[in-house]
Parts: structure tokens; sequence; C-alpha cells
């Protein structure tokens, strides 16, 4: 750690908005505001504790920019610490972007002001003088999470810290506990849209925690809009239940269509189009259901659900047996057109 002097001077502006008294803050608060008075040290990333990254999302095209500028003018805001005595370490409250950029420029130290003070204070502080970037819901709802989790801010001090109402902290602490985890990981790394997730996802969730799992494990890799998002909630809670098990299959195919269906409105679908969509979801029907039963699903089932299960598939297989059998003939004695013409004119002698 090597302390400096000309970080000192840094702080951080806090501007009262329209609507919005600065006493909102808290007068508890203020004495982090004081940053002239903080410590200015430079450290070496093994002294960070990275605690807190969780807290919020990654948003590759800004650290794409701020990691140009930091490679040609060097890093010029530093990062806020708070430190941790218990360990030697300095939890890092803002700044995880620069950090993760100076790493990636294979830089031996960051600039940091060392705030005094214990952690939720500085988290609380750091994100109301938050100008620049608006933070989603779910980022909002991480940070409420933790603060009354893992240092026991009732959900009323909440409220009051960050001036709003009791209403509001409940309903983003419910973004977080209703929404699966492993779906949340996904918008950290932002492979998944937070207002998406927020609107649409979220209550899936709560409704059917399942179906929603399995929604974004069929999208896949594929990065959606909000809007996407929208219109397979709205299908989802719309359909009924055949419509429901294959928007869930193949919700790409469904927006896919959706899409095609709006760009040309009055043009009819190709008849080729409607059977190719028609096998699409029969293939991912069934690959859907072959990755249930390598889970294990079947064995866990009562016999009486494994016997009607067993009259389903055996019904099912007669049906794609009798279709099979109808595409193979329909291959088979299709031909060009004029070739069927002219055996329709020998037949009848004229």
């Amino acid at each position: 750690m090597r302390r400096l002097s000309h970080l000192a001077s840094f702080s951080y502006p806090l501007r009262e908005e329209e609507g919005v008294e600065l006493s909102r803050y808290g007068s508890a608060s203020f004495s982090l505001l004081r940053v002239a008075e903080d410590e200015a040290v430079e450290l070496e990333f093994h002294q960070l504790a990275l605690r807190y990254e969780r807290l919020r999302l990654a948003r590759p095209e800004q650290e794409r920019r701020l990691l140009a500028s930091l490679a040609e003018v060097g890093q010029q805001v530093p990062i806020v610490v708070v430190r941790e005595a218990a360990q030697g370490q300095f939890v890092v409250i803002d700044g995880y972007k620069r950090v993760r950029s100076l790493q990636r420029l294979a830089r031996d130290l960051v600039g940091a002001s060392c705030w005094p003070g214990a952690e939720p204070e500085a988290l609380i502080v750091t994100r109301l003088m938050q100008t620049c970037e608006p933070e989603t819901a779910l980022e909002q709802g991480w940070l409420l999470a933790e603060l009354h989790e893992r240092f026991g801010l009732s959900l009323e001090e909440l409220a009051r810290r960050f001036g709003h109402s009791l209403s509001w902290v409940s309903r983003r602490l419910a973004l977080v506990n209703e929404l699966p985890e492993a779906i949340q990981q996904q918008v950290r790394r932002g492979e998944i849209v937070a207002h998406g997730a927020a609107k649409y996802l979220v209550p899936l969730a709560r409704a059917n925690k399942q179906a929603c799992l399995e929604l974004v494990q069929a999208i896949g890799a594929t990065r959606l809009s909000s809007r996407d998002w929208g219109r397979l909630y709205t299908a989802y809670q719309s359909g009924n239940w055949v419509t429901r098990q294959r928007l869930l299959a193949a919700p790409l195919v469904f927006l896919k269509s959706q899409q095609e269906a709006q760009a040309a409105p009055t043009v009819a679908p190709e008849l080729g189009d409607t059977l190719l969509t028609d096998l699409e979801l029969l293939s991912a029907s069934a690959r859907r259901a072959d990755r249930r039963l390598r889970r294990g699903v079947l064995r866990q089932l009562p016999a009486k659900e494994r016997q009607e299960l067993a009259c389903c598939l055996r019904q099912s297989l007669h049906e794609v047996e009798r279709m099979a059998e109808r595409f193979n003939q329909e291959m088979s004695d299709a031909g060009p057109e004029p070739a069927r013409c002219d055996t329709a004119t020998a037949a009848t002698g004229t």
C-alpha cells in the first residue's frame, strides 16, 4: 500500500435534483461525504476484497470504453474502499469496472480513496451519490438484500435511508427473492437484460418457477430484448396448456413466427413453412422430454403416473409413425407437376 497526496482532493459531486431534498440522505451519512479528509492510497490487487461485485451488472460496452480510456490516460478517479481491520484488506465499495479494467491492462496498483466508517454506510452513500449511471431495479434489490441480510438493517430503516417508501423496499426485495439464482447470475453477466428479467421473468417465476427456468434454458445463449421477453410472457400467460408447452419447447421458433407474421400480416404463410414449424416443435418437444428422462424424472413418479405416461408415449409413437408413413408416401408420390398432368390426361383418354 502506498499513500498518495494528489488524490486527497478528489470529491464526489452531490447534486440536488428536482423534487429531491438533500436531507433524504440522512445526517448520519454526511460524515462520509468529507472525502477530502479521507486517506488516498494505492493498493495492490491482492489487498482488495471484492465481495460486493455481485451487486452490480456487467456492462460490456461501458467497460470497453473505460478500458480504452485507462490505457490512454491512466486512472483519473480512485475507487472507493473501506478498511477491514480483521482481515487486513480493503473492501471495494465502488469502482469494480475500474478494478477489472486495470487488471486486464496488467497494472500493478489501483488508486483508492479509503473512507472512514462501516461498510453499510459506505454502500448506501455511494449509491445515493450516484448520478451518471442509473441503477436497475434488480441492482437496487441486490443492495437492499445485502444490507438487510448481512448487516441486519430493517425494512423501515432501509426505506428511511434511501428516501423511499416501505412498499418500494419490499418490491425490490421481492424481485431478488422470487427470481431463481441461476437466472440472476445470467442477469449479472449481461446475458439477460435486467429490465426484461424484472418485468417479465419475475412474475413468471412467481407463478411457475420451473416454467421460468425451462424457458430461460430453451433460450440458451441468445440475448433477447425486453420486448421479446414481453412477447413470450404474454403468450405464456394467455395460452392454454398445449400452447404453453410448445412455447417452452421452442421459444425462439415462436418469436420467429411472430416476427414474420408482423412483418407481412396480409400474406398467408406458405404450406411448407407451417409444416416445418410443426416438425420443429415435434423435434424440440422430444429433446425436452429426453432431457427430463435423463435427469431421472420418471423414476421419481409413482407407478400409476408412470403407466399413464407409458400409454401416452405409445399413443405419441403411433401418431408419429402414422405421420412418417404419410410423409414417405407423399414423398414417393410427389413428382414434377407436368408429369402428373400427363398421367391424368392418359388415364382419361383425352
